[in-house]
């Protein structure tokens, strides 16, 4: 026979233990045996290897290339700066991978921080001696104490039970009380028996002692765990984009250098001299600052989300918010307030209002109700506590709200002695204290309704009594569906004043029916406006909970996840007899709800959503969602009631368990996509500039009209701070009308492409090389005449095209705020890193053009004002070419304009 199924004493005998517990030696023992009582940490990655994470991803691999390149041409040909390039891109290498690592040992500290609100000791029995050890110390065999309040520590079965009910939200999502007794089994799955507690759950009530009989990693806790590390992670769809991004990015270099190799060698250029311009040409078009920006521009959006109560651990998951297609949410804490709330009262044959129950004294009330609430307030079997000066009650939140509402009518709660306790067990379904009064000694009971009606001979009807007819019944039946329909859970409440000589066997008779209470996990307010704006941004949410059915429905009604009245329910019991393909037909259904569903089968519908294409965000607590936040494109756990499990699980944590916070997560998720075009158009601008210097210089037998070190000026100079200013554009308005975008959408497109390259970047080259040419005219160059790079002249001019593509830079962050609205009416004022990416270039080009250091660095020389005069013109003619380009758009077709583009 299995454990739960044997005699206390058999099951002792089994487990080699006894009632005194074991020896001290024998602990020992099984420690080394069995190990530790714990939960290893969820796919625990070395330091070092996150770290090297940093540096081996594509685009850093694209860069470790172009970098080597550098060193190779500087090698082959000394002098002409590619070592100095060489060094900054591993500069840029380095640093992006130090802050990725940061980003993420900040996260890591926080879930540790977190970690640390567990309680780590239990009461235990060894060798007849009670101690208390660290939990971690626990093995199969020991015996423990445990009361209303505890943790379970490891999956243990009852010796010796008193009203013990326990709470296994944490492993099946379900938040009501559970009775559990030391009585044999008779279930074939032990976890479905009365007499076991299994580890992570909470015991709400009473007083146990308990045989542990499977710790750690055997434990149904770890076993869960074991299947979260089985579960396959999977690229999130930003991260696939920056893969697709980098090998676009590298495609178009490679492609570059190699027509210019063959038009090199067509030319007849000499071999090696062809490598070197090449290998100029494909390092030129590496958008060095691209990689830093774009970490920079996440981070950022994960400390304004840090602000709005969202933790994110992987910098690639704030993006993926925004593709967020489909939500899976679970019920408890997150939709609804995980507290138990009065919701209605029926009292002496008629439903009362909560104002009547909140007026102390109150006439409406009268003293008919009085046991109603004296019951309230005394049958239940809370831990108090003393807190500031104040008795605070730990254990069942539902016992908590019902003396919250007796205290409400009567703030004196009376002081009667207890005398007796018939516990609460899952066949009797109620739960009687015998008090003594003044005046006499009066029984309080508490219960379902049904096993109420059994012990009632009377019900309190207006001011007297009434003999409990079956007709009666019958209408306190319905009252109860009524209630019920409503997704409330629902205690009945009797007394019975009792003569000195009853004897005790006989003291649940001819009672008095006082009240029937509904009371419910109370939706939290914001949640009915954040379900309406996800239906608004096309973003779907299905609830799947460990719950009651008729709750789930209740629920999902009354926050607007569902509108139609018969809405699709499907249970954990049916969703095990659906096939793959069947529940993804399911998913087709408009409206569809899942209730006590199990942590595989969570993870079965996020399966089955991916396979429909959706990009899945799920949401969990307990340790049975954790397989599930694996498994999703974003998992979200919650910060204040959630598992360790569940949190190391998730790739972000709701700091304040709110549903609401997940959707301001998706907006800035969604301008997060947004933002990185905008800032990526502006970062490949200037590509175009930098490239036909060096084609001129090759092929026209002209001075280089920008060097090395001015490149690098540009970009990881000058565009770093006017890039991450539009990084950290704020979520246009009308972000959340439109609908996700499509997995088909890529991060850099053809007309990003065209834009950025032959359009912005064209009138860029044009303004840079005109200015180039300027100076040498008016210093009187000649064609043909060489000019070393010492020459003030040829100093001059490079000057000349830096600053211009500097200048037209700054115009063109203006112009990439949005791809359709024009940059007059995006606003200023919203965006101070506007004002900074403004005012740093401006700083930049004074100190690269006008100081004695900024000449010696960057081989540069002053310019007279009539130069930046020739510049200007250009500037203004980009800013006039893109508005009118802009009008073409949105006059070709709508779109949602702002500054989100």
């Amino acid at each position: 026979m299995k454990l739960h199924q044997l005699t206390v004493e058999e099951a002792l005998k089994s487990l080699h233990s006894s009632p005194s517990g074991l020896s001290f030696s024998e602990a020992d023992r099984r420690l080394k045996e069995f190990g530790p009582n714990r939960i290893e940490q969820i796919r625990q990655t070395h330091p070092v290897v996150v770290f090297l994470k940093g540096f081996t991803h594509f685009f850093a691999l694209i860069l470790w290339i172009a970098s080597f390149l550098a060193f190779f041409a500087e090698w082959n040909e000394p002098g002409k700066g590619m070592g100095t390039l060489g060094i900054a891109i591993l500069g840029v290498v380095f640093v992006n991978g130090l802050f990725s690592f940061w980003q993420e040992y900040r996260a890591e500290k926080a879930i540790a921080t977190l970690r640390k609100l567990l309680p780590h000791e239990v009461n235990v029995l060894r060798n007849h001696h009670g101690l208390r050890i660290p939990s971690e110390a626990l093995v199969p065999g020991d015996i423990i104490r445990l009361e209303g309040g505890d943790h379970i520590p490891a999956d243990c079965r009852l010796i010796e039970a008193f009203g013990v009910r326990v709470i296994l939200a944490n492993l099946t999502g379900e938040p009501v009380p559970e009775a559990r007794d030391a009585a044999p089994g008779k279930e074939e799955d032990f976890t479905q028996s009365k007499n076991i507690l299994l580890a992570g759950t909470l015991m709400v009530s009473g007083e146990s002692m308990a045989v542990v009989f499977s710790t750690g990693m055997n434990t149904e806790f770890g076993k869960i765990a074991h299947l979260t590390q089985a579960a396959d992670e999977r690229l999130s769809p930003f991260q696939k984009e920056i893969i697709f991004l980098s090998r676009v990015i590298a495609l178009i270099a490679l492609g570059l250098g190699g027509i210019f190799f063959i038009t090199g060698e067509i030319l007849g250029f000499p071999f090696w001299g062809n490598i070197i311009f090449a290998i100029g040409i494909i390092v030129a078009n590496v958008p060095e600052g691209l990689l830093p920006t774009v970490t920079l521009a996440l981070a950022m959006s994960s400390q304004r989300m840090a602000r709005r109560n969202i933790l994110i651990r992987h910098l690639p998951s704030v993006e993926t918010l925004g593709s967020t297609t489909v939500i899976c949410t679970d019920k408890t804490g997150t939709l609804t307030q995980n507290k138990m709330e009065i919701k209605s009262l029926f009292l002496s044959g008629h439903f009362i209002t909560l104002s009547e129950v909140n007026t102390p004294g109150s006439n409406a009330v009268g003293d008919s109700y009085r046991h109603f609430f004296e019951g309230a307030s005394l049958c239940h079997n809370l831990k108090e506590t003393e807190a500031e000066g104040k008795t605070t009650f730990l254990g069942d939140p539902m016992e908590i709200s019902l003396i919250q509402m007796a205290e409400k009518r009567n703030p004196e709660t009376p002081a009667y002695r207890r005398l007796d306790e018939i516990p609460f067990d899952s066949d009797r379904k109620r739960l009687s204290i015998l008090f003594q009064t003044p005046e006499n000694r009066i029984l309080h009971t508490k219960g379902a309704l049904e096993a109420l009606l059994t012990i009632c001979s009377e019900v309190r009807i207006g001011s007297g009594l009434a003999p409990l007819t079956d007709a009666l019944k019958e209408n306190l039946l319905k009252v109860q569906n009524t209630m019920a329909d409503e997704g409330l859970r629902v205690l009945a409440f009797a007394y019975r004043l009792l003569p000195e000589n009853e004897e005790s066997h006989k003291l649940e008779e001819n009672m008095i029916l006082s009240g029937i209470v509904g009371l419910e996990d109370p939706p939290r307010p914001e949640v009915p406006g954040a379900i309406e704006k996800c239906r608004t941004a096309g973003i779907r949410v299905i609830m799947t909970t460990g719950d009651h059915p008729h709750t789930a429905r209740a629920i999902a009604k009354e926050i607007g996840l569902t509108r139609s009245t018969t809405p699709l329910l499907i249970t954990g019991e049916q969703l095990q007899r659906l096939s793959n393909a069947q529940l993804q037909l399911v998913l087709d259904t408009p409206e569809v709800i899942f209730a006590r569903v199990g942590a595989n089968q969570k993870m079965q519908i996020v399966s089955a959503l991916q396979a429909k294409k959706e990009v899945v965000a799920v949401t969990g607590d307990g340790v049975n969602d954790a397989p599930a936040l694996r498994k999703a494109d974003i998992g979200i756990a919650m910060g204040i009631s959630g598992t360790d499990v569940a949190r190391e699980s998730s790739d972000m944590v709701l700091m304040d368990d709110n549903f609401a916070s997940i959707v301001a997560a998706i907006e800035e998720g969604r301008a997060v996509f947004e933002n990185i075009r905008k800032f990526l158009t502006y970062i490949l601008t200037h590509e175009l500039p930098e490239i036909v210097p060096y084609l001129a210089f090759a092929i026209f037998r002209i001075p280089l009209p920008l060097t090395i070190i001015q490149i690098l000026a540009i970009d990881l100079g000058t565009d770093t701070l006017p890039a991450l200013a539009l990084g950290a554009e704020k979520p246009s308005a009308l972000i959340m009308q439109k609908p996700p975008r499509s997995l088909k959408e890529r991060l850099i497109s053809w007309p990003l492409i065209l834009r950025a390259y032959l359009f912005l970047g064209v009138v860029e080259t044009a303004g840079a090389m005109a200015a180039f040419f300027f100076v040498l005219q008016d210093g009187h160059w000649k064609y043909g005449t060489p000019l070393s790079g010492d020459v003030f002249l040829y100093r001059q001019a490079t000057t000349a095209c830096l600053s211009a593509i500097i200048l037209l830079q700054i115009v063109n962050m203006f112009l990439c705020r949005s791809e359709r609205a024009s940059a007059f009416g995006a606003g200023f004022l919203n965006n101070p890193w506007l004002l900074l990416g403004l005012i740093l270039p401006i700083a930049m080009i004074a100190v690269i053009d006008y100081t004695p250091w900024g000449n010696l660095v960057f081989g540069t020389a002053p310019l007279p004002g009539k130069v930046w005069l020739f510049i200007v013109p250009f500037a203004l003619g980009m800013l006039v070419l893109e508005e009118l380009r802009k009008g073409w758009v949105r006059r070709k077709g709508p779109g949602i304009s702002g500054t989100a583009g």
